[in-house]
């Protein structure tokens, strides 16, 4: 992954918990950088071992940390990083997700060998949609919920999510029903 996304964890704990907990964080890691750089290539290995060692810092789960994480990365690195994309991908919650599936082409401009998730659309309603995510990395599910949770913070609507398959349970990808 780009050092933006290890960045990111380093601002969302040093912002909610503290410079002490983002140095207990790094040590419980073993990871060694003084910085990230934003776009320097890490091994996802680097910001696996950041989200465990915040969940044992913090005491909470890494599908929390995570969570935490995807909304931060919304309404904070994507709002000082990406802001004229995510005002270009649609004027509502609804019309975003709708266009969600074309943005990491976009990424990709900047971050070439980007190695980006692929989002689906289907089942779309007034409402409620079905979002189809598909991912060389696993485990994420939390990441992928608090990105949601973000963007329906980001368009000041109230939106709740449900996992309907999963990869834990043999499918190939995950589906989430998005409702807002």
């Amino acid at each position: 992954m780009y050092g933006i996304v290890n960045q990111a964890i380093q601002g969302l704990v040093t912002e909610q918990f503290g410079e002490d907990t983002w140095m207990e964080v790094k040590k419980r890691s073993n990871i060694d950088f003084n910085t990230f750089l934003s776009n320097e290539s890490y091994d996802d290995s680097v910001t696996y071992q950041l989200a465990g060692a915040t969940s044992e810092v913090l005491g909470i789960s890494v599908d929390q940390v995570l969570e935490a994480f995807g909304e931060y990365w919304v309404l904070k690195t994507g709002q000082e990083n990406y802001g004229s994309l995510l005002k270009a991908g649609g004027r509502s919650l609804k019309e975003f997700l709708v266009n969600l599936p074309n943005f990491h082409s976009r990424v990709m401009l900047m971050y070439p060998n980007l190695t980006p998730p692929e989002f689906r659309i289907s089942h779309i309603e007034d409402r409620s949609l079905q979002l189809h995510y598909y991912s060389e990395r696993e485990g994420l599910v939390g990441f992928v919920r608090g990105l949601i949770q973000g963007l329906g913070k980001m368009f000041d609507t109230t939106v709740e999510t449900k996992l309907l398959q999963s990869r834990d349970d043999g499918s190939d990808h995950e589906v989430f029903y998005v409702e807002w």
